[in-house]
């Protein structure tokens, strides 16, 4: 097991562990959690070995052996298939002494010890991880060096997970890797029979991948069972006891709750009402754990919007004379929540640079609106930063007519103490810097957020303020995201981007994830079960498609029965209008209001029946 008693560690002056005690046994899958700066990555190096603690001990039996995702890599010409088996440290070695060994004995013994390691299938094993990582066969005999950043990032992972281990340490493994990477990920480390600690900032991957939740604040951490969600919930009924958050709990349950009614009483939304109102059953627990957080983000409303916001027709985009989509036509209407779906490489930010007009299109039409003010967010603007520049400055620049005191409390909102604010942004981390470009976006007011990767480096925190502030924000969003709690709680429509073409997703993630298992080949049906199958399918869709016309027909009722009882409150509230009326008018609207209120009622119970049923179907 692995131990920690009475933990004690500086960095320099600053204290990160007073009191760290914890153990955690084999075969467990913990989540390492806290915010940003709790000394989440210091435990790790203090595992490994390459920091010591000062007073107090962790230990784990000699025997084991540990497995590390490097986040930084010496820069090689190996091969990408070789680099990452030479993750199995001990199958090189056995591999190199039958190379020079001349013993007989020796060498049969190692040829036994080639076997026992798994060595005969040590390629196919390396070219699965490859694969499973979004990596194709042409990229196998490539060198290490040819790769970008983020593609190293994927080949560091690989290797570490070549290693046969006990305990494999994993630092932020999901950010550079898209969605279709993250949920292999996540089956691997379900069939990982060691012990395991992962630091991410994804609240999915974490609940789909662990079983406990080590979460640090206050200088010392408590072992949880469960997954992540399940720690904010045992936190938040710890919180609850304490009482002073009841009414800040309150109001933000109020928030969401505000949210979610706006979404039942727009029946254009009606698909996406019931994943809403499940959304706001999973938020509800986790408001009081989050309620001291640093974070008041918002995105005020655009002051004007065109309508249509944007409009795209026969598109075809790409790079000189490369194409990667084509044939690409949509609207974008004011309040739109669109996730953009599809493999890494399928084109996601090509789609997004076009739309913002840093891609000319190759031909086709792209009319943006008069009053179509874009806030744009992706990775290479933290780049951009003047690094010389500090953050109160920066917002100075954006907006002149602000003291500098409105300044300083706007970055507030966004976590930016008094001593963060007047520091160069060259020593910003990568999650300050994030929330300066989210901040200097929020400061426009867009009529259009299109958001490539927002997450990236942000901690859960800032992810759950995130989503609470595109929630109430009524402008329209595009997101590309690998973060399916941020997509789940905001997005209402997905864009599906496949083959370079792109088409409406009718469904949801968990839809979007059964799609992706069966077109990469891990249903294998055979002739009978796919005849089973299409007839399956054929009564699904006409059950579907009942289903949709009766969900309409409620709506339109629904819209019918609300414009009348609008109309009957609007001369009641009028004084003028109420006056005039006699008893019997007053009688006869009121008896009418009552009923329409009835009616009202009745048909929404059997919309949210019928959209539920729609829900179930899908499943």
């Amino acid at each position: 097991m692995l131990r920690s008693e009475t933990l004690q560690f500086k960095r320099g002056d600053e204290l990160l562990f007073e009191n760290l005690s914890f153990v955690v046994h084999p075969g467990q899958r913990v989540a390492v959690a806290g915010r940003n700066g709790v000394g989440k990555s210091t435990l790790f190096e203090l595992i490994l070995g390459q920091l010591h603690s000062d007073i107090g001990d962790l230990t784990f039996p000699a025997s084991w052996s540990i497995g590390y995702m490097e986040q930084e890599a010496e820069v090689t010409d190996r091969p990408a298939l070789e680099y990452v088996i030479d993750g199995h440290k001990e199958l090189r070695r056995v591999e190199r002494g039958i190379a020079t060994e001349q013993n007989e004995t020796k060498l049969a013994m190692l040829h036994s010890d080639f076997h026992d390691l798994g060595g005969y299938e040590a390629h196919a094993t390396a070219g699965e991880i490859l694969h499973g990582l979004g990596f194709s066969g042409e990229d196998f005999v490539k060198p290490y060096s040819d790769f970008s950043g983020g593609w190293r990032i994927r080949l560091n992972l690989a290797q570490a997970l070549m290693r046969p281990c006990d305990l494999l340490l994993l630092d932020e493994p999901t950010n550079h890797l898209d969605l279709e990477t993250i949920m292999w990920l996540e089956g691997w480390l379900r069939r990982f029979e060691g012990t395991v600690l992962i630091i991410a900032h994804d609240r999915a991957f974490l609940d789909a991948s662990t079983n406990h939740t080590l979460y640090l604040s206050g200088k010392t951490g408590r072992l949880y069972s469960g997954n992540y969600s399940s720690c904010e919930r045992q936190r938040a009924e710890q919180l609850e006891q304490e009482e002073a958050i009841a009414t800040k709990q309150a109001t933000q349950a109020a928030h969401i709750q505000k949210f979610v009614d706006r979404f039942r009483a727009k029946a254009s939304k009606a698909k996406q009402v019931q994943s809403r109102i499940k959304a706001l059953e999973r938020l509800q627990f986790t408001v009081s754990v989050h309620v001291d957080s640093p974070y008041r983000v918002q995105f005020k409303d655009p002051e004007k919007v065109s309508n249509p916001l944007l409009s795209f027709r026969d598109l075809k985009l790409g790079y000189d004379d490369s194409v990667v989509l084509k044939g690409l036509s949509q609207t974008l209407l004011p309040g739109a929540r669109i996730g953009v779906l599809g493999h890494n490489g399928a084109g996601k930010s090509t789609l997004l640079k076009a739309i913002v007009g840093d891609l000319e299109p190759l031909s086709g039409e792209l009319h943006l609106g008069l009053h179509c003010a874009v806030g744009y967010f992706a990775q290479h603007q933290l780049e951009s930063l003047d690094p010389s520049q500090t953050g109160l400055r920066a917002i100075l620049e954006e907006n002149p007519a602000w003291s500098e005191q409105q300044a300083r409390d706007f970055l507030g909102g966004w976590g930016f103490t008094a001593d963060m604010t007047v520091r160069p942004i060259s020593t910003l981390s990568g999650g300050e810097k994030a929330r300066l470009v989210l901040a200097k976006i929020a400061l426009h007011r867009p009529a259009m957020l299109i958001l490539d990767e927002p997450t990236n480096h942000l901690d859960l925190d800032m992810r759950d303020a995130l989503a609470m502030a595109l929630q109430g924000y009524e402008g329209a969003v595009v997101i590309v995201s690998h973060d399916r709690a941020l997509l789940e709680k905001t997005v209402d429509d997905f864009w599906l981007l496949r083959a370079g073409e792109l088409t409406s997703f009718q469904g949801d993630l968990d839809d979007y994830a059964n799609l992706e298992r069966i077109t990469s080949g891990t249903s294998k049906k055979t002739s009978h079960s796919k005849k089973g199958d299409r007839q399956a399918r054929a009564k699904k869709r006409a059950e579907e498609q009942a289903l949709r016309k009766q969900i309409t027909s409620l709506e339109r009722k629904m819209e019918r029965s609300g414009a009348q009882l609008a109309d009957i409150e609007t001369r009641l509230a009028d004084k003028a209008s109420y006056e005039s009326l006699s008893k019997d008018e007053l009688d006869k609207l009121l008896k009418e209001t009552g009923q329409l209120r009835k009616q009202l009622g009745q048909t929404e119970e059997e919309w949210l029946t019928a959209t539920q049923a729609m829900e179930d179907a899908k499943s």
